[in-house]
């Protein structure tokens, strides 16, 4: 599989880091990175709370730098996963109008779930982030697998 899927956030250092980790353990065979929409964060580590939920779930968040989304990863990549609406309500507006990367969102998948995943920076409910895009990316795996 040739398949490329970025993970997007707003600031890269919480949501799509983990979407990237969890989604690159799921999914080997995939390349996979993640980027925000804002650009505040340009270069540093994903945020130590969020780095540590993840590593208590097996997921090592700490090569990461956040970057932000430019308009040649709507061509770079296959699937653009937004965090939340807010996001892909960005990345809509910024992608050029022959770029042939698909958007969504990361809980698409999730039948009966929330459609954004909740911002730990303010929740504060890092554990549960992790443990819903664990949930989502299972899915995906399974169905660009087919």
């Amino acid at each position: 599989m040739s398949l490329s899927i970025l993970c997007v956030c707003l600031g890269n250092i919480c949501r799509s880091p983990t979407g990237q980790a969890v989604l690159e353990a799921a999914l080997p065979e995939a390349h996979v990175d993640s980027a925000g929409t804002g650009d505040w964060h340009f270069g540093s580590p994903p945020y130590g709370p969020m780095q540590d939920a993840a590593r208590a779930r097996g997921h090592d968040l700490g090569h990461q730098r956040a970057r932000p989304v430019t308009a040649r990863d709507f061509y770079r990549f296959d699937l653009i996963l937004a965090m939340d609406d807010s996001n892909l309500a960005r990345l809509q507006a910024m992608r050029p109008a022959d770029a042939h990367a698909e958007l969504a969102l990361f809980l698409d998948v999730l039948e009966d779930g929330p459609r954004d995943v909740p911002d730990p920076y303010h929740t504060r409910d890092f554990d549960g982030v992790v443990r819903l895009i664990e949930a989502a990316a299972t899915l995906w795996a399974d169905r660009l697998r087919r």
